[in-house]
């Protein structure tokens, strides 16, 4: 009887190392790896800003997201906090919600090329948590998408917002902080000239990037539940320059 319980001790103490050693190589080593992103090289395209699910694609309407589980229209600058700084560029255009589970890479990148107008950082007094449990093993291990617009921590949660404007389109990152976010870590400044797929920045543990395209002359081709990759995966198309005479 002492063996067996001795031998079963022996198993739990080997399984416990292995799952902390496992819970420390995610947290310090693989949380934290910086995969190389190759952008294509069509400058029509915007690129995802990050790496994640698409849990919504939703048209902006006279400056406003239409929420349809709150049954009310949250405008534009709720979602990101800040306003364009004199302009309002939020009358049409689309909003790309892509949650980070802890799995994804957590750089940010650039979707197009384009001069940085703007980097709006909003405080909170507190963080509420993004998602619940099964909505978290959904996204995270089934990875399936849910619908995350209209929840409270959209509106009351940490952000920063990345304003930038390219030759053709304005768009706005708002990088959203979870419950349990450490930091994020900008690597840009106001006025600084982006090239697609540069990083932007990086955002500690789970979060959210939502990206604004503040025009409907473009093509959206990302839909609910894609798996997207910063910098990389194209998720929606602008019309072609017409040529110079």
């Amino acid at each position: 009887m002492k063996d067996t319980t001795k031998k079963w001790l022996a198993v739990g103490a080997g399984a416990s190392a292995f799952a902390a050693g496992a819970l420390w190589f995610m947290r310090k080593v693989w949380f934290y790896r910086d995969p190389v992103r190759i952008p294509p090289s069509d400058p029509n395209l915007i690129l995802a800003p990050c790496d994640g699910k698409v849990v919504y694609v939703r048209p902006i309407q006279d400056g406003a997201v239409y929420a349809e589980k709150l049954g009310q229209s949250i405008p534009v600058c709720e979602i990101t906090k800040a306003d364009w700084g004199g302009e309002d560029p939020t009358g049409e255009g689309w909003l790309i919600g892509i949650y980070m589970s802890p799995l994804d890479v957590h750089y940010n990148y650039a979707p197009v090329s384009g001069k940085v107008r703007r980097i709006v950082h909003t405080q909170a007094k507190a963080n509420l948590p993004m998602v619940d449990l099964w909505e978290y093993v959904n996204l995270t291990f089934l990875r399936r998408a849910v619908n995350l617009l209209g929840k409270r921590y959209q509106l009351e949660n940490e952000r920063q917002t990345v304003f930038l404007e390219s030759e053709q389109v304005k768009l706005a990152m708002v990088e959203i902080a979870d419950k349990f976010i450490n930091k994020i870590t900008t690597y840009i400044e106001e006025g600084e000239q982006l090239k697609p797929g540069q990083k932007v920045s990086f955002i500690e543990r789970g979060s959210q990037v939502d990206l604004a395209i503040f025009t409907k002359d473009v093509e959206i081709l990302a839909k609910v539940g894609d798996q997207v990759y910063g910098g990389s995966t194209p998720i929606a198309l602008l019309p072609a320059s017409e040529p110079e005479e």
